[in-house]
């Protein structure tokens, strides 16, 4: 059914792989658009209780995908520039619990897509960093005020600004992540966590997740995230943002 992702469900359990491998599951707009529509799936079935999202292969996700992003001028733009904050938002506004479990690389629009889930895992060995600033563009997607729901205003600002990378234990202690396992645990301790959610009555579960939403809602603001798409763009077509992007690029090459 998608070309970017791998779907599964076991009863009242579904996953969500990314399954770019070859791309360490770079968030290319197919894929954002394909994830939210995933998520509207896992909404219509009343069965599924819980969701883990993960990645195949060496990382959860790369980030976003500029290759094949489209240009300046050009009509699709705004329409993809957008992408990431209705895949967000889809995800988060699951019926069911989702759970995000990270191995590898976590990177900037991934942050965003595990700070979507509800709960979140990690291997001792994930790394998480946000670059966007390095490549001249803003955390778009409504990735601010997920961070600051999750870790507060300070720390965001800090982690955004310097886009120094951070360990699963940092995550972990910062309150991003609700647990930490090791490399082979990921799966089990994942599915887990699933059953356990699916096994308790599904009203009062689902009552907490909104009432929850509801109340940091009000707290940051997630629906002011219509306006990061112009920021973006925005960024793109501004000269020191374009020679910030190139230079990011040529000392990775390098």
């Amino acid at each position: 059914m998608y070309e970017t992702l791998e779907i599964e469900t076991d009863g009242a359990i579904g996953r969500i792989w990314l399954n770019r491998p070859q791309r360490l599951n770079a968030l290319s707009t197919q894929l954002l658009e394909e994830l939210a529509d995933a998520a509207r799936q896992f909404d219509a079935n009343s069965e599924i209780r819980a969701v883990i999202v993960a990645g195949r292969g060496r990382a959860f996700s790369a980030g976003a995908d500029l290759q094949g992003f489209p240009t300046l001028g050009d009509s699709a733009l705004r329409q993809a520039a957008d992408a990431g904050r209705r895949m967000a938002e889809a995800l988060e506004n699951m019926r069911a619990i989702a759970i995000a479990a990270v191995h590898g690389w976590c990177v900037g629009g991934g942050l965003v897509v595990a700070a979507a889930c509800d709960l979140r895992l990690a291997t001792t060995s994930a790394r998480f960093s946000i670059p966007e600033v390095d490549l001249g563009i803003p955390l778009a997607w409504g990735g601010i005020p997920r961070l600051v729901r999750e870790i507060g205003p300070a720390l965001t600002k800090e982690l955004v600004i310097t886009c120094r990378e951070f360990d699963a234990g940092e995550a972990q202690s910062a309150g991003f992540l609700n647990r930490v396992v090791d490399e082979s645990e990921l799966q089990d301790a994942a599915h887990e966590m699933a059953a356990a959610i699916a096994a308790k009555p599904a009203i009062p579960v689902f009552a907490t997740k909104r009432h929850t939403n509801a109340v940091t809602a009000n707290m940051v603001g997630t629906d002011r995230a219509w306006s990061d798409a112009d920021s973006l763009i925005a960024a793109l077509a501004d000269a020191e943002c374009d020679a910030a992007r190139e230079a990011y690029i040529r000392n990775r090459v390098g």
